[in-house]
C-alpha cells in the first residue's frame, strides 16, 4: 500500500501545491481542513480516491488525531492572518501547531514539516509573529526532528499579495501602502511546496530553513515591478505608519463590533507591525542551497499569471506588436 500524508490546511494557498506534489509522488494524501466541502477540488490532484479532504479543525484534540491516524508523515500548513472568532493567533499557530506535533509524535509518524514564516520571533510585539515563533518551539519540544520552513512572502497563481495591489490598481489611480522601504525576498509557492515535499520525503535534515527567493526588493519597488508587469501607470502612495495604524483601528473596530461578521480583509494593527520589519532570510541562515533548490524569480513568474490585470488582457502583447506594423 502506498504511503499516506496528512496536510492540515492543505486546501489553502501553500497546501494545494504540497498536496499536488505529494499525488505526483504516489502518495496517498488526507487534506484536513475546516470545511471539507469546499475542498473538493484537491481531489483530480490524484488518481480516484488518492486525495481526499476530510474534516479537522486544529484546536480540538479528537480532531487533528483522526486526521493524522495511520499516517506515515505530516505537513501544518495551517496560519492565519487576521484573528477572527475562536481562531485566534496563539489558539491556531501556537497551541494548533504544538498539538498537530505532540499526537504526531504520540502516533508514531515518520516526519513533520511545519510551515512558519520569515520573522517569527517570540519577543515580537505582533501576534502573528510571536505565535509563529512559540508555535515552531512547540513543535521541536514534542517532535525534534521536525522540518521548519520560513518562507518570506509568497507569490503564485492564487496568491493575496500581488493578485490583490494589481486588481487594486485596476480600479484606482492611486495604490496607498504602509512600509513602502520595507525589504521582502519574495519567494515562490511551487518552490516552497518542493522544500515541503523533500522534509516529507525524509530528504531534507531537521532543523530550520529560511527560504527567500533570488530577489530583494522593497515593497515599493516590489509594486513598481508589478505595475510594469500588468502595463500600468499609478501613483504609488506611502502611507506614515500613524496614519496607517489610525485606518487599521477602524477596520478591526467594525470587524469588533460586528462580532466578525465584516471581517478586516484590508489592514490589521498587527498587520502594521509586520510591514515595518524586514522580511528577507537571515545572513548564514540555512535555506535552498542546503535542500538543492533554486529557487524561481519573482520576475520571471509574475507575467504567467498576473496577464489578466493588463489593459488588453491575453491580447497584450498582439495589441503591441500591431502598433509596430508600418502602413504600407
Amino acid at each position: 500500500m502506498s504511503k499516506l500524508v496528512t496536510i492540515y490546511g492543505g486546501s489553502g494557498f501553500v497546501g494545494r501545491y504540497i498536496a499536488r506534489r505529494m499525488a505526483k509522488e504516489g502518495w496517498r494524501v488526507r487534506v484536513a481542513v475546516r470545511r471539507p466541502n469546499e475542498a473538493i477540488f484537491v481531489r483530480p490532484y490524484g488518481v480516484v480516491g488518492q486525495v481526499e479532504p476530510i474534516l479537522c479543525n486544529v484546536r480540538d484534540d479528537a480532531s487533528v488525531r483522526a486526521a493524522l491516524k495511520d499516517a506515515d508523515a505530516v505537513v501544518n500548513c495551517v496560519g492565519i492572518l487576521n484573528a477572527v472568532g475562536k481562531n485566534k493567533f496563539d489558539a491556531v499557530q501556537a497551541e494548533g501547531a504544538g498539538r498537530i506535533a505532540r499526537l504526531a509524535a504520540a502516533e508514531g509518524v515518520a516526519h513533520l514539516v511545519q510551515i512558519s514564516a520569515i520573522g517569527a520571533d517570540k519577543n515580537s510585539d505582533s501576534d502573528y509573529a510571536r505565535s509563529k515563533a512559540e508555535g515552531e518551539a512547540a513543535v521541536l519540544a514534542a517532535f525534534p526532528s521536525a522540518v521548519i520552513l520560513r518562507p518570506s512572502v509568497i507569490f503564485g497563481n492564487e496568491d493575496q499579495f500581488f493578485n490583490r495591489f494589481a486588481g487594486m490598481a485596476r480600479l484606482s489611480p492611486i495604490l496607498p501602502i504602509t512600509g513602502a522601504n520595507t525589504k521582502f525576498q519574495p519567494v515562490s509557492v511551487e518552490d516552497v511546496a518542493q522544500a515541503a515535499v523533500k522534509g516529507v520525503l525524509g530528504q531534507a535534515a531537521p532543523g530550520v530553513y529560511e527560504l527567500g527567493g533570488p530577489d530583494v526588493a522593497t515593497f515599493r519597488e516590489l509594486m513598481q515591478g508589478m505595475l510594469k508587469v500588468i502595463d500600468r501607470r499609478r501613483l504609488i502612495l506611502p502611507l506614515p505608519r500613524f496614519v496607517a495604524r489610525i485606518m487599521a483601528f477602524g477596520f478591526d473596530t467594525v470587524q469588533a463590533v460586528t462580532l466578525g461578521l465584516i471581517e478586516n480583509k484590508v489592514l490589521t494593527g498587527d498587520q502594521v507591525k509586520n510591514l515595518s520589519r524586514d522580511n528577507v532570510v537571515t545572513p548564514g541562515a540555512r535555506g535552498f542551497a542546503d535542500l538543492g533548490i533554486t529557487p524561481a524569480s519573482v520576475w520571471a513568474v509574475l507575467p504567467e499569471y498576473l496577464w489578466p490585470f493588463r489593459p488588453a488582457g491575453q491580447y497584450a502583447a498582439i495589441k503591441a506588436s500591431a502598433k509596430n506594423l508600418r502602413k504600407v
